[in-house]
């Protein structure tokens, strides 16, 4: 398959991905809106014939999975102090022991569910498949994060249970690109997808359970999202952009741009 074959394929299969994922949300099945991605990765993935290691199936270093914790936890705990410090938690009614459970459930769930699903086709198949239409590491990152941020429109749009008021969708869709350049660029590093997937269980567990989701208050009680929100929130957007700026300037410091992706990646 040529290079331009392959970076055919890469667009009509995020296009694919997008499209059926809206028919699930928009027909009530939002809860099985990211299960579609699982088959759809398998068939790309052997259409064009990429390896396991090439779309991410490598355990990684444990440096690795340090850096991939510290983004949630750090982040997010920054998150609350601010919220605490500007007196917007309220956990009067807080049951602590059904919060840690709901955190420990949604934690491993989104390891297990993410690395076949979103991590697997976004920061797997669809960035092993633009490397091998010989993309560059930017365009990579670039695509994927904003492919990934799309994804979420339709869940973020329609009546899902997940959306926020309209005025918060923009934000959440830069975040979520923005968010997507973080695990991107923790892929970049470590090669791995469940590496991403550990940091995307960490996000998805604190961030739901301590802060909410659409219209949903968390264990912290609080109620303005449009504020102190991780994902829908202007302060949960400028530390991601933070974040993320200082992951990429830490890991382009290590790495040689230009070189990848590698020839032994673009040849299978």
């Amino acid at each position: 398959m040529t290079r331009s074959a392959h970076l055919t394929v890469s667009i009509a299969g995020v296009l694919g991905a997008i499209a059926i994922t809206t028919i699930l949300d928009a027909t009530g099945l939002s809860a099985f809106s990211a299960l579609p991605l699982c088959p759809l990765m398998l068939l790309l993935r052997y259409v064009q014939n990429i390896s396991w290691r090439s779309i991410g199936f490598v355990w990684g270093r444990p440096s690795h999975y340090l850096l991939a914790m510290l983004y949630p936890v750090g982040v997010l705990g920054v998150l609350v102090l601010l919220c605490v410090a500007m007196k917007a938690v309220d956990i009067s009614h807080t049951d602590w022991e059904k919060a840690g459970a709901n955190f420990g459930l949604v934690l491993v769930l989104t390891i297990l569910v993410a690395v076949v699903t979103e991590e697997g086709f976004f920061r797997g198949w669809f960035w092993a498949s633009l490397a091998k239409a010989g993309e560059k590491t930017g365009t990579i990152l670039i695509g994927s994060s904003v492919a990934f941020a799309l994804w979420h429109l339709s869940a973020m749009v329609l009546n899902t249970g997940f959306n926020p008021p309209p005025v918060q969708v923009p934000v959440f869709i830069i975040n979520a690109a923005v968010i997507g350049m973080i695990w991107g660029l923790l892929r970049w590093t470590s090669d791995s997808i469940i590496v991403t997937s550990v940091s995307h269980g960490l996000w998805n567990g604190g961030a739901y359970v301590l802060f909410g989701f659409g219209s949903k208050a968390g264990a912290l009680g609080i109620k303005n999202a449009a504020v102190y929100g991780p994902e829908i929130g202007l302060l949960g957007l400028a530390l991601n952009v933070t974040f993320a700026v200082v992951l990429w300037v830490l890991i382009r410091s290590q790495r040689d741009y230009s070189s990848y992706p590698p020839p032994s990646l673009t040849n299978r």
